[in-house]
């Protein structure tokens, strides 16, 4: 759902680029609050993961694709503020480095798919997992926020295209088609976002962010058969397991998904593309200022396989990301008062 140089004026643009800045200078302070030297490499490895992700295309209709927007997935993963930035790290890197999605846009794209993504699928998801216990909650509740999150992105750009947009519509067909065709791409979503969650869950609950806190009740049972639930006390604070081991487990992943994976993808256009092409304004659309780059088009313009482009902006998003949680991240023996240790889910 990238948004190309030309589909909206220069006052919505503008605007959106003010919000998007705005937005990551927020998270910025706030990622302090979610980031230490330990938990850093995480945020570079899920904006990693989200880079080469976003590549594999799947069919969801006749002639339609989506791909992964990454918003909720690296909300529970590393927390709402890494994720913003996170997002705007890979929307930054496939923007100046892949020409996929226009410069003037890129406040646009940053406000739809970072903010707007990560608001949504965080609220659902601690609505969800606030209620209900255990792992297999936790997966459900990444299910429903990343299916939630896509939709949400959708209107969002249907809101402002209706406010600003360069070609002359009906609002109501594009928001209908917007909305549908991303209901099915968020499901799509979902599912990768469940199967992830959950596996980073089995094998590493405590590099989780959206499972700190959350445990199973202690349910008491009196002789009478009756029962009251009380809260659960805290395990002990267990000396923490390096990371290594799973971050460079995580790297392989993405690497073989960015650098094999996606000469599979679908080659058809996503779903916004789509949705312009459709609906008679897809040729509002301008050039990319970048787009005769070697690695426009992930690698197409330039005659490079997009298994080695694929490989290319892994390295350039884990670098980037990684620098940027470093630099935001919360000093070792600086923690702010009030703040959480991470605690393992109950099975």
């Amino acid at each position: 759902m990238h948004v190309p140089d030309g589909f909206f004026n220069a006052a919505v643009s503008v605007s959106a680029a003010a919000v998007a800045a705005a937005g990551v200078a927020v998270c910025l302070r706030g990622a302090r609050r979610e980031l230490d030297d330990r938990t850093a490499p995480m945020a570079g490895l899920v904006a990693a993961f989200v880079f080469a992700v976003q590549m594999l295309n799947f069919p969801v209709a006749a002639g339609t694709s989506g791909h992964l927007l990454g918003g909720a997935l690296a909300a529970i993963l590393v927390g709402p503020y890494t994720a913003v930035l996170c997002m705007a790290v890979v929307l930054l890197v496939q923007g100046f480095f892949f020409a996929d999605g226009g410069l003037t846009a890129l406040g646009v794209n940053i406000t739809l798919m970072g903010l707007v993504t990560v608001l949504a699928g965080w609220g659902v998801f601690r609505l969800i997992a606030r209620s209900l216990n255990g792992r297999a909650a936790i997966t459900a509740a990444s299910f429903a926020a990343a299916l939630v999150s896509v939709p949400a992105s959708a209107l969002a750009f249907t809101l402002l295209f209706w406010i600003g947009g360069t070609a002359p519509v009906e609002i109501g067909t594009v928001a209908a088609a917007m909305g549908g065709v991303h209901v099915l791409i968020g499901i799509g979503e979902g599912l990768i976002t469940a199967v992830t969650v959950g596996t980073v869950l089995a094998t590493r609950p405590d590099l989780v962010y959206g499972a700190r806190g959350l445990a199973a009740p202690l349910v008491l049972r009196g002789p009478g058969g009756e029962s009251t639930v009380a809260p659960q006390a805290p395990a002990p604070a267990a000396a923490p397991r390096p990371a290594r081991p799973f971050l460079l487990a995580g790297v392989g992943v993405t690497l073989v998904l960015a650098g094999v994976a996606s000469f599979f993808a679908s080659g058809d256009p996503d779903g916004l593309e789509k949705v312009a092409e459709d609906e008679g304004f897809l040729d509002r659309a301008t050039d990319h200022a970048f787009g005769s780059w070697t690695l426009a088009d992930y690698g197409d313009v330039g005659g490079v396989p997009v298994g080695v482009a694929g490989v290319v902006g892994v390295g350039i998003t884990l670098l980037v990301s990684g620098a940027v949680a470093y630099a935001a991240r919360r000093r070792r023996g600086a923690a702010p008062e009030g703040s959480r240790e991470t605690g393992e889910v109950a099975a």
